[in-house]
């Protein structure tokens, strides 16, 4: 059961890595926006700079945007790279290439350390953001047989989470019936642990360093609390949301966001691997959830295909983007 499950979360898994990806390479040669009102307002600003774009961080330190393109799949397809761009002018400052397909992006501003995670192949690719160089890769597991003795991962990856006070980068495991959790040394490089126990698809991410808590969800509706001193699942509850991709934190309100996003594919998929589990929704919304107990607060429409939120504590705003 468990290998002819792992290419339901292959597939499952490029779904959930390459759909952005290819979205972004279909749309960047023209912005979604009405292109006459991007350019009558003088604070926005739009540049088409490679296939298959994915994540993108900031670094002040270094005074840079940091852009993962995976790039494109198949015969003569564009190669993997790092982007460093100016924050004001879009401009190419720099690229990294690499040597495998680079999605999920987690920056230590800091110690001026770029990760990068390299989702199919189960790795993180390791840059130095003074240099602009890859200085390591740290393999998080190795390939398995199949049912049919082919070699596969046992996991997939999609989101990075970094604790840099704390030296460990987190990032769930992808699989339809054995998600698991993996913690790496970031001083070290190497993976300290691999928490099991996540059930189906673990997606989203948000560590909480002064509460001792990360958080995971995954795509059955289900809300995991993992103690950051003993490093074991120590609450799973299961919500009303169907879908929990991504999430984000209000560490001073308690409060916990996700997106839940509501994507036929994602129902076909879990069919397959949990023919007993019944649908909790239609998504395409977000929940908020309470970092003490995982109860509900409250949910809020959200228009269809939500995927990644960020919460701006300053001007407590949440902001949510789409799949369009």
């Amino acid at each position: 059961m468990r290998h002819s499950s792992l290419r339901l979360a292959t597939a499952l898994a490029a779904s959930l890595l390459c759909g952005l990806a290819a979205h972004a390479e279909q749309a960047a040669p023209a912005p979604q926006a009405d292109p006459a009102a991007v350019r009558q307002d003088a604070r926005i600003r739009t540049a088409a700079l490679a296939q298959g774009l994915y994540e993108l961080v900031n670094s002040p330190r270094q005074g840079a945007l940091f852009a993962a393109s995976a790039g494109g799949f198949g015969e003569n397809a564009a190669p993997s790279r790092i982007l460093r761009l100016d924050p004001e002018t879009l401009a190419v400052q720099a690229e990294i290439p690499l040597d495998r397909k680079g999605f999920g992006l987690a920056i230590d501003d800091a110690a001026g350390r770029l990760y990068v995670g390299a989702g199919l192949d189960a790795a993180v690719i390791v840059i130095d953001t003074a240099d602009n160089k890859v200085v390591g890769t740290i393999q998080l597991a190795e390939k398995i047989k199949d049912e049919k003795g082919e070699d596969a991962y046992p996991h997939h990856f999609r989101e990075l989470a970094l604790d840099p006070q704390n030296h460990r980068l987190y990032a769930p495991g992808l699989h339809p019936t054995g998600s698991s959790l993996y913690v790496v040394d970031t001083e070290a490089m190497k993976v300290e642990k691999v928490v099991p126990g996540f059930g189906y698809n673990a997606t989203g991410i948000a560590i909480d360093p002064a509460a001792g808590r990360v958080h995971v969800s995954n795509l059955q509706g289900q809300l995991f609390a993992v103690d950051t001193g003993t490093l074991e699942i120590v609450s799973t509850v299961e919500t009303g949301a169907d879908q929990l991709l991504n999430l984000a934190l209000d560490a001073e309100g308690g409060r916990l966001f996700a997106t839940d996003q509501g994507h036929p594919r994602v129902t076909k998929y879990r069919a397959k691997a949990l023919p007993d589990y019944q649908p909790r929704g239609e998504g395409n919304q977000v929940f908020v959830f309470s970092t003490r107990d995982g109860s509900e607060i409250r949910r809020m429409a959200s228009g269809e295909g939500p995927v990644a939120l960020r919460f701006d504590g300053e001007h407590r705003r949440l902001y949510v983007t789409n799949r369009a």
